[in-house]
């Protein structure tokens, strides 16, 4: 008897997989050899076959974390192909992808050569599960995942692959991300960013990806959204909560949450112009820029308000509760210089109570104000603070974006601590208008050559232990100098910084492909 032998390897973070198959005979072509003949007048002459060479890992951004090759002439999508789906509740997915590609959409129809089929699996986990399966073969594409969002990422593969013509190439995709949580965040606070210009941005992050928006709304120069509860505070420029909804909306449909921030006790400028008695101001009289003096009630009870309004606008999952930059911290002895802050945090923490502790309880009372929306909570790292006798609830994450604050602690000081950490490096992921305050424009090139998720801190990596405890990391754009560029030049200036960071969020590995490769499939895939 005959035996036919499969030889492969497979080659994981994104290098081509190599699979070798080995046919009767020793020969390594397309199809099987024709058996030996027992006379040549009893064996018709065999027709010839088209031999398929082994085909190539797909090249995509991020580039596929494994491929199983084969044999096959891939798939292309052609007139009469058709997107199925094994269940309603993939009929989003699946009519997007059908009009992206020019296909027809045919619900559960059964699939056929042509076609592309999506397809969810059965999955016990009460963990999220973003991987997904996309295999080619017989001239139709299957794509399976436990959850929707792993087969939508399949579909944006789908796409890139045959983009601008090309073929999707025979075999099996197994891919899933490294990190879960892959931010971009915006500063629509210090600048006005029109609606459609945010809508390009998702259909951006989720071709690419990416799960998270953030969107930092109020500042010390505005804040940008509607509001019932204090329109006082609104700024002429601003979103609508129509605009939001259909922002939130399309965010929803390529499987991103959008995580706003009200930054408080600082950054609240606008607060402070609409209500002036809550200005902090120190022992002479003068007023602390951005900062409202925590000590009064009052402060507390708007930004309550203001949470409590925007949690029931933004449904997610998760919320940025600020908490950076309070200046009352920054000066050399704070309880001198705010003897009010100082016998507020006696009064409510005990004797040994200090400044720092009255903002920590600050943060925590504004995460109290949230627990009943069941979000996950995250604070910039400088709201954290060594010491004292209030710690910040350990159910809040570190936003980790700097080592230059005042008493600054290193990430591993929060890690040891069983903190989660997610990075915001601002070596790296800072993107800040104006490059003010020694701030440089970050390269793609340097992240994608350089950064990983462990380096949150400079450029040095914390211990490969914390691995786990880092939830993965966003690239933020800051508006210091609002004017320094248009919309359409961060578009451009962040375009391929943006494509390095989501590389290296699901794949934190070296990459195989060297920069300027990358650089070359970016504008291929788009």
């Amino acid at each position: 008897m005959q035996r036919f032998a499969l030889a492969a390897t497979v080659l994981i973070a994104g290098a081509v997989a190599i699979a070798v198959v080995v046919w009767p005979g020793g020969g390594t072509g397309g199809g099987p050899a024709a058996s030996p003949a027992t006379s040549a007048s009893a064996t018709p002459t065999p027709t010839p076959t088209k031999s398929y060479p082994l085909s190539k890992a797909p090249a995509t951004i991020p580039a596929v974390r494994e491929h199983s090759a084969a044999r096959g002439p891939g798939w292309k999508p052609e007139g009469g192909g058709r997107v199925v789906v094994g269940d309603d509740a993939l009929a989003d997915e699946g009519k997007l992808l059908a009009g992206e590609l020019k296909l027809d959409y045919a619900g559960d129809a059964e699939p056929r050569a042509g076609d592309v089929e999506l397809a969810l699996t059965d999955d016990d986990s009460d963990e999220r599960d973003e991987s997904y399966t996309l295999s080619v073969k017989g001239q139709r594409v299957k794509i399976t995942a436990p959850e929707e969002a792993g087969v939508f990422y399949g579909t944006r593969t789908l796409k890139q692959e045959v983009r601008g013509g090309r073929t999707a190439p025979e075999g099996v995709v197994r891919d899933k991300p490294a990190k879960p949580q892959r931010g971009f965040m915006m500063d629509i606070a210090r600048k006005h960013f029109d609606a459609a210009w945010i809508e390009d941005r998702i259909r951006e992050l989720g071709d690419l990806k990416y799960n998270q928006l953030g969107l930092h709304f109020s500042d010390d120069q505005a804040f940008r959204i509607e509001s019932e509860s204090h329109p006082e505070i609104v700024s002429r420029d601003h979103l609508t909560k129509a605009q939001v909804r259909r922002i939130l909306k399309l965010a929803a449909s390529r499987h991103i949450t959008v995580v706003p921030e009200i930054d408080s006790p600082g950054h609240l400028g606008t607060v402070i112009a609409a209500h002036p008695s809550l200005q902090l101001r120190d022992t002479r009289g003068v007023a602390t820029r951005g900062a409202v003096d925590i000590s009064k009630p009052q402060a507390a009870e708007i930004v309550d308000d203001l949470l409590e309004e925007y949690a029931d606008l933004f449904p997610g999952r998760y919320w940025h509760l600020g908490a950076d930059e309070y200046q009352a911290l920054t000066v050399s002895n704070p309880e001198a210089s705010f003897p009010q802050l100082a016998s507020a945090a006696r009064e409510k923490y005990g004797p040994d109570a200090r400044v720092q502790d009255l903002a920590t309880g600050w943060l925590n009372d504004r995460a109290e104000t949230m627990r009943p929306y069941e979000r996950g909570l995250r604070a910039w790292n400088d709201g954290f603070f060594r010491g004292g006798v209030e710690k910040a609830d350990e159910d809040i994450d570190v936003a980790y974006w700097t080592g230059k604050e005042i008493g600054s602690r290193e990430p591993v000081e929060y890690l040891k601590e069983g903190r989660k950490v997610i990075n915001y490096n601002d070596e790296y992921l800072y993107y800040v208008l104006g490059q003010p305050n020694d701030f440089r424009y970050p390269t793609g090139q340097r992240i994608y050559e350089q950064w990983t998720p462990l380096v949150i801190r400079g450029t040095k990596p914390v211990d490969e232990k914390y691995d786990d405890q880092i939830l993965g990391g966003s690239f933020a754009v800051w508006c210091d100098l609002a004017n320094s560029q248009t919309q359409e030049q961060v578009a451009q200036g962040i375009r391929m910084p943006l494509r390095a960071t989501v590389q290296k969020l699901w794949d934190a590995r070296k990459p195989s492909m060297p920069w300027a490769e990358f650089v070359t499939l970016a504008g291929q895939v788009g």
